[in-house]
């Protein structure tokens, strides 16, 4: 098990994202809205000539968005070839995971059983470990697979 997690909170609940998969932490700067993209796609930013996708993780989960400012830190992460910004409501330490993830009990609600990929307990506390490729694929995924 890769004991290292990314803490973050996402829509006012703690999560964890393995260390390994987080390439940096960013200060987002201006980011430029994509046509036609989903809306919890905010757009593009600029890191180091590279191009990131910007990832409103509230709204890509589900959940009541919130307007998020220019100076919003976002985790860069990179699935499939691709490299993401995913827009938290704050990143707040490294932790490290004491246990295997474990079952998501209730009271989470279907958009978060959809991007959960367990409950692991940390040295900060229980947080909710996130399937980035679920993340990414945003709520569009539940309607495609109905």
């Amino acid at each position: 098990m890769n004991n290292l997690m990314v803490m973050a909170i996402i829509a006012g609940r703690r999560c964890a994202l393995h260390a390994c998969d987080v390439q940096s932490v960013i200060e987002l700067g201006h980011v430029t809205p994509v046509p036609r993209t989903p809306d919890y796609i905010a757009g593009i930013t600029a890191l180091r000539s590279q191009a990131l996708t910007v990832v409103d993780c509230r709204r890509a989960i589900g959940v009541d968005p919130v307007e998020f400012e220019s100076d919003t830190r976002a985790a860069v992460v990179k699935i499939g070839g691709h490299s993401y910004a995913l827009v938290v409501d704050a990143i707040e330490d490294i932790s490290t995971a004491v246990i295997e993830p474990g079952e998501v009990l209730g009271g989470f609600g279907e958009e978060w059983s959809r991007v959960s990929a367990g409950m692991v307990e940390t040295e900060a506390g229980p947080a909710l470990l996130i399937d980035l490729e679920a993340l990414i694929a945003g709520p569009e995924s539940i309607a495609d697979a109905a």
